[in-house]
């Protein structure tokens, strides 16, 4: 299979059209990828994982919050309240084993963000679980991405 089979190129333009969106609309480029990085976490995108932890290191994000954001709970002091309560979102969005997003989670984040700030968040939850799913889906390797 050649590179350029590995996905489909409208696809790819709709879901990083979507991407773009909300991580312009979110206005906060070093949470937007704590966010995508612990979503393909959960989701198991070698590929995601590989673009997006360089495109945090040139975001400012720190090593120890990239070290540590597989267990953000447990790590207090090292993501701030904001950050705790996307990253719960994050995770409630990415992984509905209950079937829905648990209310405290929601309002919890609704506390931290503006209702289009809020949207935009819930937006890029949905786009980086669309691009895992196409990654994992595909089987693309890591690397060769280009910011």
């Amino acid at each position: 299979m050649s590179r350029t089979d590995l996905l489909d190129r409208e696809v790819g333009r709709a879901l990083s059209a979507l991407s773009a969106t909300a991580k312009q609309g979110l206005g906060d480029a070093a949470l937007a990828e704590l966010v995508v990085i612990r979503a393909s976490q959960l989701n198991h995108c070698a590929f995601c994982l590989d673009m997006h932890l360089a495109i945090a290191r040139e975001h400012g994000v720190s090593e120890q919050q990239l070290d540590l954001l597989a267990a953000w709970e447990e790590a207090e002091g090292v993501f701030d309240e904001r950050e705790r309560a996307a990253l719960a979102l994050t995770e409630a969005v990415t992984v509905l084993t209950e079937g829905f997003v648990p209310d405290d989670v929601y309002a919890t984040a609704a506390k931290y963000f503006d209702e289009g700030r809020l949207a935009h968040l819930v937006g890029l939850i949905v786009a980086i679980n669309n691009w895992n799913r196409v990654m994992v889906a595909r089987r693309i390797p890591p690397g060769g991405h280009r910011p």
